[in-house]
């Protein structure tokens, strides 16, 4: 076995200077040419920085007055988001109403709410919170106050994105009755972003 490891890289060695022996020295400078440096590829993230509008479909809960009572909501969002790397912050102007259905007597007309958001973006989702004011409108008059929740945005592409987002609103003394209503949405979203 030895022997035949032997014979191969005497072969080898001998065709190598086969050249050189049979007289064909070549004086041609080589050319070197430096290999192309390694850069490291780093995964493409989604820019949320941009203008966005679009739909939304869900449910409220309401309670007040001793009662509770909830219905379909549907409604119309835009906003604007500023990507920070893997934090997006933005705000949005949110307006939904639906099915006519009463608490109490008293009938909820719509909801309109102003909203701050603070995102963690994970690849192609966002998983952000949600905080600011609302103001319901009744049969009794409105009323404003604070609402906050979560949500969860998924970009399907460039332009479009999808999720759903679970907000809790409080509101004391609607249209000055001395009602009180608390009120829960849970709606899924399509956006659009410009």
């Amino acid at each position: 076995m030895k022997s035949s490891i032997f014979a191969l890289v005497a072969a080898t060695a001998t065709l190598g200077a086969a050249p050189v022996l049979a007289g064909s020295l070549d004086d041609t400078p080589v050319e070197v040419v430096p290999a192309a440096p390694i850069v490291p590829v780093a995964p493409i993230g989604v820019d949320w920085t941009g203008l966005y509008g679009g739909l939304s479909l869900g449910n409220m809960n309401a309670q007040g007055a001793g009662t509770s009572n909830n219905g379909t909501i549907f409604g119309l969002h835009t906003g604007y988001d500023y990507d920070f790397g893997k934090v997006v912050v933005g705000g949005e102007f949110e307006y939904q109403a639906g099915d006519d259905y009463d608490l109490g007597g008293v009938d909820v007309d719509n909801v309109m709410r102003l909203k701050g958001r603070v995102g963690y973006e994970m690849g192609q989702s966002l998983l952000y919170g949600t905080a600011g004011v609302a103001r319901i409108d009744t049969a009794l008059g409105d009323a404003t106050g604070p609402v906050g929740g979560v949500g969860l945005e998924y970009r399907v592409n460039d332009r479009v994105s999808i999720g759903g987002e679970a907000l809790a609103h409080s509101f004391d003394d609607v249209g000055g009755s001395g009602v009180d209503v608390d009120a829960q949405t849970f709606s899924l979203r399509a956006s659009f972003r410009f």
